[in-house]
């Protein structure tokens, strides 16, 4: 049977079954030792895989149908940049003993809070107007996020090796950092987020094809627009403060989505992001373990092979 004969559901159900065997294979395979102590670890590992394919997967897709553009993500807004930033001026302030003082909870809330009040007061003053310019928010979006980074690397140049040290643990993405109450707040916000989402699937169909025909099939564009870039936000905050910046990995499954599902009704493309970012996590988990036997992390893979997959799409829209 060719691949485009089968329909995007049967797609979706492939992708379902792919998934689920493979998250078998990682809870099961290499399982000895402590085998409690181990289920355990791994179960959180992979509540945090699924909680960021959701996140990332979801945001980028929303993302990228508003701009109508495949190559932007949500981390042209600065929010990653400002992550950074907010957790250099936490070592920069503060010694370990008083970033221990916020506790898990705490800090991932805080976090959280502080990306997303960034996003409302940004939307909100680039948005106040009559018109509607997301070429304006990208802009500005982009000023903030080399602001932010260039900010955090004056203050790290700054800081002792030892505090750098701990500045680079919170820097890079780890999939095994966030606690089970941790997961719990993130799993309630997400879920919140995709249900909300899911009720707009047909107005987001709408909405793919422009300001112009979505305003004239009786669609409120602006007033849609700004809320779905806050739920962008909402999701982009969790997903960071919970595992940490990963600018690519979004870009990376939702263009590996669309062949994939071979469908552009949102009703499809919203699971089929999920599940497609759940089998890359997944998969390139067991290959860094069983392959490259954990030489390196999974961020660093997804970004380097997004990176590429960024520079490739960059290249293919320039020859057009």
């Amino acid at each position: 049977m060719r691949i485009n004969t089968i329909s995007p559901a049967r797609r979706l159900l492939l992708l379902a079954l792919l998934a689920l065997v493979l998250a078998v294979m990682f809870m099961t395979i290499q399982l000895h030792g402590n085998i409690g102590y181990i289920l355990k670890h791994r179960a959180q590992i992979l509540a945090t895989m699924v909680l960021v394919a959701f996140a990332a997967g979801i945001s980028t897709l929303l993302f990228q149908t508003i701009t109508q553009n495949r190559i932007l993500t949500p981390s042209v807004m600065g929010l990653e940049s400002l992550f950074v930033l907010i957790q250099t001026l936490l070592v920069f302030t503060l010694d370990s003993g008083g970033l221990s003082l916020f506790g898990s909870v705490g800090r991932f809330l805080a976090e959280t809070l502080l990306l997303v009040l960034f996003a409302t007061w940004l939307y909100r003053w680039l948005l106040n107007g009559a018109q509607l310019d997301l070429h304006r928010v990208l802009l500005i979006g982009l000023i903030f996020g080399t602001l932010f980074r260039s900010s955090a690397g004056l203050m790290q140049r700054i800081l002792s090796p030892g505090e750098f040290a701990i500045l680079q643990s919170r820097m890079f993405a780890t999939f095994t950092r966030a606690g089970s109450d941790v997961l719990l707040i993130s799993a309630a916000l997400i879920a919140l987020v995709t249900l909300i989402v899911w009720r707009m699937r047909h107005q987001l169909d709408v909405i793919a094809l422009g300001a112009s025909s979505a305003t004239a099939l009786g669609i409120a564009y602006k007033r849609q627009i700004t809320g779905l870039l806050l739920l962008i936000s909402l999701l982009v905050a969790v997903s960071t403060a919970l595992v940490g910046p990963m600018t690519f990995l979004g870009l990376l499954i939702v263009n590996l989505s669309y062949p994939l599902i071979g469908s552009w009704r949102h009703s499809h493309l919203l699971p089929g992001v999920v599940l497609v970012a759940l089998v890359t996590l997944l998969g390139g988990q067991m290959i860094l373990e069983r392959v490259f036997d954990m030489a390196g992390t999974l961020s660093v893979m997804i970004e380097f092979i997004g990176g590429g997959l960024f520079i490739f799409l960059l290249l293919k829209r320039v020859a057009k």
